[in-house]
C-alpha cells in the first residue's frame, strides 16, 4: 500500500475517533443529567409517601414504627427492555453511546486498512480497540440487564482512555517487529482485550455495590428514623448482594478469557523465543492479575468473603490490569516492548 493512501487512511481513521470521543463526552453528559434525575425523583417521592405515613403515624402515636424510610422501588436489573422505566435521558444516552460506538468502530477498522494488519500491534491501537471492546460489551449486556445507571462510569472512564491515549500514545503506521508477525497478535491481544473490558464492567459495578453497601448499613442503622438516609439515587438501583453477584459473573468470565491469554501468551513466547516463560515483566504481571482474580473467585466462592471485601478485591483487579497496560508498557523494559513509544 503506498504511503500516501496509508497516510491518508490513518488520518481519516484519527479523525473518526476524535469524533467519537466528543460524542463520548456528549453521552457522559447525558448519562450525568439521567443520574442527577433519578435522584431528584426518588427524593420527590420520598417526600410525597412520607406525609400520609406521618398522618397515620401521628394518630397511632408510634411514628417509628409506623414510618419506613425504604419506599423507593429498587431497579431490577433483568427487566427486558421493552419494560423498562421511561427514562429519557438514559435512553439518549444509550443512543449516543451507539452512535458514538459506530465512529469508534470507523477509526479502529480504518487503523487497521491504513495498517494492513490487525489494529492492536502498540499502546495506541490497544487503547482503541480495548476501550472499543468495552463499549460494545456494554451495549451488548444492556440487551439482558438494565445497566444503564453504569453508563456515566464506563463511558466516562473509556473518554479517558481513549482521549489520553490519543493524545499521549498515538504513533503513525510502522510495520510489525518480526516476533509480532504471527496468529498469536490476533488471537493473544483480542482474547486480552476482550477479558479487560469484563473486568472494566466487573469494576464498575462493584464501584457501585460498595456505595450501595454503604447506604444499606446506614439505613439499617437508622431503621426508626423517619428522614430516608442516603442518596435519592441509590434508594433507586440494585442492592448491593445483587450489585456483587452480577459482577462476580462478569468477573469469571474475564478471568476465563485471561487465562486463554496467559496460556496463549506463553505458546506465543516459545514461538519466538524458545521458552514458554522467563519472568519478563510483562509475563509476571500477567500473572499477577491472574493470581488477584483467581483469589478473588475463590475466596468468594469457598471463604465467604463477600460484600465489601470482595468488591475491594474487583476493583484492585481492574486496577492492576490499568497498571499492567500504562506503568509497566512505558516505565518496564524487556522483550514485550511493543508499546510503539519512542
Amino acid at each position: 500500500m503506498p504511503d500516501s493512501e496509508a497516510f491518508s487512511l490513518d488520518g481519516i481513521s484519527l479523525l473518526l475517533v476524535w469524533t467519537a470521543i466528543a460524542i463520548y463526552v456528549l453521552a457522559f453528559a447525558v448519562y450525568t443529567i439521567d443520574l442527577a434525575q433519578r435522584a431528584t425523583r426518588s427524593g420527590s417521592t420520598q417526600h410525597a409517601e412520607r406525609v400520609p405515613a406521618l398522618v397515620t403515624a401521628t394518630a397511632n402515636a408510634r411514628p417509628w414504627e409506623e414510618t419506613a424510610p425504604e419506599q423507593s422501588t429498587p431497579l431490577e436489573l433483568h427487566t427486558p427492555p421493552r419494560l423498562r422505566r421511561p427514562l429519557l435521558w438514559a435512553r439518549i444516552g444509550t443512543a449516543l453511546t451507539v452512535l458514538g460506538f459506530l465512529f469508534h468502530l470507523g477509526g479502529t477498522v480504518g487503523r487497521g486498512i491504513a495498517a494492513d494488519r490487525v489494529p492492536w500491534a502498540n499502546m495506541y491501537e490497544f487503547a482503541l480497540t480495548g476501550t472499543l471492546l468495552i463499549v460494545a460489551v456494554f451495549l451488548l449486556v444492556l440487551r439482558w440487564y438494565d445497566l444503564r445507571f453504569l453508563g456515566g462510569f464506563l463511558i466516562g472512564m473509556v473518554v479517558l482512555l481513549l482521549g489520553g491515549a490519543t493524545v499521549a500514545f498515538y504513533v503513525e503506521v510502522v510495520p510489525l517487529m518480526d516476533p509480532l508477525k504471527s496468529v498469536w497478535l490476533v488471537i493473544h491481544v483480542f482474547v486480552a482485550s476482550l477479558a479487560t473490558a469484563l473486568f472494566a464492567i466487573a469494576c464498575g459495578i462493584s464501584v457501585t455495590q460498595l456505595l450501595q453497601a454503604r447506604r444499606e448499613r446506614r439505613a439499617a442503622a437508622t431503621a426508626n428514623v423517619v428522614r430516608p438516609i442516603g442518596s435519592g439515587l441509590l434508594r433507586t438501583l440494585p442492592s448491593s448482594d445483587a450489585l456483587e453477584s452480577l459482577a462476580y459473573r462478569f468477573a469469571i468470565v474475564g478471568f476465563m478469557f485471561w487465562t486463554f491469554t496467559l496460556i496463549a501468551g506463553a505458546i506465543w513466547a516459545n514461538d519466538s523465543w524458545g521458552r514458554y516463560w522467563g519472568f519478563d515483566t510483562k509475563e509476571v504481571w500477567t500473572f499477577v492479575i491472574w493470581v488477584l482474580y483467581a483469589g478473588y473467585i475463590h475466596a468468594r466462592a469457598t471463604r465467604g468473603w463477600r460484600g465489601t471485601r470482595s468488591a475491594w478485591l474487583s476493583i484492585i483487579g481492574f486496577a492492576t490490569v490499568l497498571f499492567n497496560f500504562t506503568v509497566v508498557n512505558i516505565f518496564f523494559q524487556g522483550l514485550h516492548s511493543y508499546s510503539g513509544l519512542s
